[in-house]
């Protein structure tokens, strides 16, 4: 996108999409032509150890244009569903960076849905302020979604990273509030203990009340059914990616 003309690109991509708990959040990464090669072993967030994302949160920081996570919590995203939460919060990340460094030319999603753009026949939020930015209208940018993009262009990468390591430490804190439900190991996924204590014990406030939870005192327990996270890779320390 850099190379078709674009000023300012942010690389932006999602976590928390299918978590039974917790907000969904959106990391947004800006880049130009200047911005140097990406930090090594930069690749989608979750092909990463906890350790390695950490590590690798400094790095991403210092070697961009400008960062940001935006976040739609459960409530939002009973109220707008989750398409319009993710669109939500990612607003709410271009906002943030464009305090810094203005508006971004061009966008790249990872994936290939465009759940970023306000819909052409009907806002969702048309009474919604989605930019918070002294009433200004602000243009919606060009946006290109791109499949495995966090495994192609380092932006993104760098997205995904910041947003689930950002996720991963709300979960982690709010576990401290509801220890029963295991956040700070799952994370808000369906895994076995989070499912067992929502048949125990019910939803709390965290809960996205809209969707198909497990009711108290269920007595079906099926862990599939509700998205368990999947397996941490190991990859080559040494990959690279794109900048764009």
């Amino acid at each position: 996108m850099l190379r078709d003309g674009a000023r300012l690109v942010a690389g932006m991509d999602e976590v928390g999409r299918g978590a039974l708990a917790g907000p969904v959040s959106v990391g947004v990464v800006v880049v130009d032509l200047g911005t140097k090669p990406c930090p090594p072993g930069l690749t989608d967030s979750k092909l990463l150890t906890a350790s390695a994302r950490e590590a690798l949160v400094p790095l991403a920081r210092s070697w961009c244009l400008a960062w940001a996570v935006g976040h739609a919590g459960p409530a939002e995203i009973d109220a707008h569903g989750i398409v319009g939460a993710l669109r939500l919060a990612g607003r709410r990340a271009l906002a943030q960076v464009r305090r810094t460094v203005g508006d971004v030319d061009a966008v790249l999603l990872d994936g290939k849905h465009d759940w970023l753009s306000r819909p052409s026949a009907v806002d969702l939020f048309e009474a919604f302020d989605l930019d918070p930015h002294d009433g200004e209208k602000v243009a919606d940018p060009r946006v290109r979604t791109l499949v495995k993009a966090d495994l192609q262009c380092a932006s993104v990468a760098a997205a995904s990273v910041l947003a689930k390591t950002e996720r991963d430490g709300l979960m982690t804190s709010l576990a401290r509030q509801y220890p029963a439900y295991g956040w700070d190991q799952n994370k808000g996924y369906g895994a076995a203990a989070h499912v067992e204590a929502l048949r125990g014990l019910g939803p709390t406030p965290q809960h996205r009340r809209s969707w198909r939870l497990p009711e108290r005192g269920d007595p079906a327990l099926d862990v599939a059914a509700y998205g368990e996270p999947v397996d941490v890779l190991e990859l080559d320390p040494d990959l690279g990616l794109p900048t764009s």
